[in-house]
């Protein structure tokens, strides 16, 4: 039922680096783009970035470019980001997802993964 698997959170202190990676399945190789996108308690999902297939196009929230990296490899059927600079205000839990073409916009994307835990404290 669960088409992705996202790992790599934690608990870290502000500055540090964390890179999370997910893992999707035969069922979404061929999907057109990834997207990582963050919750934290009592507020709405966030875009934070995506990827085409060909890795080319890669819209990032503008609370994250410079600091964040999105990359994919689709021999590994794995996408990562990896997260500089990391700031408390990045706390939530990061969702991976796939979806037919790149968007800052949830609603496109078919697939979920169930999501990771990252805490930057002060």
């Amino acid at each position: 039922q669960v088409q992705l698997v996202e790992s790599g959170g934690g608990l870290v202190q502000a500055g540090s680096s964390l890179r999370l990676s997910c893992a999707y399945s035969e069922r979404t190789r061929s999907a057109q783009a990834m997207g990582w996108f963050r919750q934290a308690p009592g507020k709405e999902r966030e875009f934070v970035a995506a990827i085409s297939r060909s890795g080319i196009g890669t819209p990032y929230a503008d609370s994250v470019k410079g600091r964040f990296t999105i990359s994919r490899d689709n021999a590994k059927n794995t996408v990562y980001l990896q997260m500089n600079s990391l700031k408390p205000e990045d706390t939530a839990v990061y969702y991976c997802a796939a979806g037919p073409y790149s968007t800052t916009s949830p609603d496109p994307y078919h697939y979920w993964g169930q999501g990771t835990q990252v805490t930057v404290s002060s």
